[in-house]
């Protein structure tokens, strides 16, 4: 997949998800082996507007490398400027959020919204492109319900306007997350267009990533909420495609050592209570499979700082030596006596 200076085969993407995609994460989910990551959709009237917390959204380290910047919003104007200031801060390329479902977005004319005014989508995607001097993608659902599916259309249309790769989640907006995703689209959608096709949606496991792959010929695959659960995927997907075998499941003694490690990014660029606090909605995909794991969760989400956390995973983890089976349930109820 080749977009601008960007030159990676059958690539595997970390998807920008709001609240979830902060610095911390994309890091973890790098150093699993993604390659590329993006940040959380930045709102481009907030961003012109000057808001500090939209800025802080486009902080990146360069070990990040690619990284995408993605903006969103219904106002051509906006966009606009907005694509001029993250491009200030250096990326890769700028992304355009026109797949986001939530009410807030998509019922104002932005996000999945945009498929509602196909024209104002072009003339946004043209003004973006003509903004910036760097590579614009852009991410998108396939209609916004079933009777209005024109992802081929809109594919062609992004491309004329200079999209340089397409990101599609294989829903349309009115389903969500829910419902059957529908990749049937996606060999459409390379028939019709040069551009890199990127295929997103439902993608949680090793085998799913192969099998979008060989049945779509996607250019690349972008995963979501399953990186959220498993942070480990890119690389037990990269393994899989590479040898057909699955690597083994994280022992306990590298799940808490990546915690510690999300934990210690987290606190370093949050500040120590809310680095502390936003940590808490990984803690299930860290710690997924472990005996008694609801009761583990809610011991970590009491604290407000960092070193009780550090404390009560060395208890956890004194329970086992290497090898060793999981606790029983009594002795892990036990740790945090």
């Amino acid at each position: 997949m080749k977009i601008g200076n960007i030159d990676i085969e059958k690539p595997l993407l970390l998807a920008p998800m709001e609240d979830v995609t902060d610095l911390p994460f994309r890091v973890i989910c790098k150093r699993m082996g993604a390659d590329m990551v993006y940040t959380e959709f930045v709102n481009s009237d907030g961003l012109v507007r000057g808001s500090k917390k939209t800025r802080q959204k486009m902080s990146f380290w360069e070990e990040e490398r690619p990284l995408g910047i993605q903006i969103y919003g219904g106002e051509i104007s906006s966009m606009e400027g907005a694509a001029q200031l993250a491009e200030s801060f250096n990326p890769d390329l700028i992304d355009i959020n026109c797949g986001c479902w939530v009410k807030d977005v998509a019922m104002r004319g932005a996000g999945a919204g945009l498929l509602r005014d196909l024209p104002k989508m072009e003339k946004i995607a043209s003004t973006v492109v003509s903004a910036v001097r760097l590579p614009v993608t852009l991410k998108t659902r396939l209609g916004w319900d079933p009777k209005s599916i024109r992802i081929v259309d809109v594919a062609r249309m992004c491309e004329q306007a200079g999209i340089r790769a397409l990101t599609v989640h294989c829903r349309t907006r009115d389903q969500g997350h829910k419902g059957s995703v529908d990749y049937t689209w996606i060999p459409k959608i390379k028939q019709a267009v040069s551009i890199p096709v990127i295929v997103n949606g439902d993608i949680v496991t090793p085998q799913d990533v192969k099998k979008v792959f060989d049945e779509t010929g996607a250019d690349g695959v972008m995963i979501g909420r399953g990186a959220v659960v498993n942070p480990w995927i890119f690389r037990q997907a990269k393994h899989f495609l590479a040898t057909g075998e699955l690597l083994p499941e994280p022992g306990i003694e590298e799940r808490v050592a990546l915690l510690r490690e999300h934990l210690h990014l987290s606190v370093d660029f949050k500040g120590e209570r809310a680095g502390v606090i936003e940590l808490r909605k990984h803690y299930s995909g860290f710690l997924r499979g472990l005996p008694r794991v609801s009761k583990i969760r809610m011991e970590l989400m009491q604290f407000t700082e960092a070193q009780p956390i550090l404390d009560h995973l060395t208890k956890f983890l004194s329970l086992y030596s290497p090898g060793s089976p999981a606790p029983s349930m009594d002795e892990a109820e036990h740790v945090a006596a």
